[in-house]
């Protein structure tokens, strides 16, 4: 992937799990309190992954895994972990 399609696909990686952290943020999400803060968490993980992959200084693996992983619990499928 050339460098400018991977900054444009990780900045709109992370404009996603800025929505996310914001409406699991909010006291009147519905979502139990222990899974809003892993999602939350994860949100935190992705800004600080995705700083260390436009720096060169890490590994887009965990992002895809992230994405992944979500997906498939959003489709109601088990992931192999």
């Amino acid at each position: 992937m050339a460098y400018p399609k991977l900054v444009e696909a990780l900045s709109d990686n992370q404009r996603l799990w800025t929505t996310l952290a914001i409406d699991v943020a909010d006291e009147g999400n519905a979502l139990p309190q222990d899974l809003r803060a892993r999602i939350f968490y994860l949100a935190e993980f992705v800004q600080q992954q995705t700083s260390k992959v436009l720096t060169r200084k890490g590994r887009i693996t965990p992002l895809l895994e992230i994405n992944a992983a979500i997906l498939k619990g959003l489709s109601g499928r088990r992931t192999n972990r």
